[in-house]
């Protein structure tokens, strides 16, 4: 039995077939009815799988630590694609940028990697290996400056925090953080990671 059967999808329906060469970053934007937080790597279609509530709430604790201290000429959003180049569009889960990356186009769907000051990855079991290798390696070849991978341990986040150095355009592990991570770089920031499943 076919598994596209399974899905409830006929004969009539048809994939996305990819172009010679594989997509592009542009073509993000423009096919039909891709499932949301699509992203591209390599100049493949990566569908991600419906978050789990740890991921969900992982993303909010960060996203509001990070608005209520970032300093002025920054701004932060998740799930936004950075235009890393033609074959590569990753979505973070949480990204810093300067104010100067944002368009008058309200329909915005991308940064581009020099306007960007820090990814966030949150690590799930069906990206593991994008967030913990491909796209960090990506993220520093494009010179973004600061990347952070964030991991599950007895129901907490984990934040390992990465610098890039220029020189070989890679990133250097400058810490691993429990229960709190307090940092002065990219900017002085105080997060209590316990609070995941408190209210503000």
């Amino acid at each position: 039995m076919s598994a596209a059967r399974e899905y409830g999808l006929d004969d009539q329906y048809e994939w996305p077939r990819p172009p010679e060469g594989g997509w592009t970053a542009d073509d993000l934007d423009r096919l039909p009815n891709l499932p949301p937080h699509t992203e591209l790597i390599d100049g493949s279609l990566v569908f991600m799988s419906p978050q789990t509530r740890f991921h969900s709430r992982t993303m909010r604790l960060l996203e509001n630590a990070l608005l209520a201290q970032l300093p002025e000429g920054l701004d932060v959003d998740r799930e936004m694609t950075i235009k890393l180049d033609i074959k590569n569009r990753p979505e973070p889960d949480v990204v810093v940028y300067r104010e100067e990356a944002v368009t008058d186009d309200t329909d915005q769907t991308w940064y581009e990697p020099e306007n960007v000051v820090l990814a966030v990855e949150v690590v799930s079991a069906d990206s593991r290996e994008r967030d913990r290798e491909v796209k960090p390696r990506k993220y520093a070849d494009a010179g973004v400056p600061h990347f952070w991978r964030v991991e599950k341990n007895d129901g907490l986040p984990v934040v390992y925090v990465y610098e890039l150095d220029p020189a070989t355009r890679t990133y250097a592990l400058s810490g691993i953080h429990h229960n709190r991570l307090k940092l002065t770089i990219p900017f002085a920031i105080d997060i209590d990671l316990t609070a995941l499943h408190g209210r503000r």
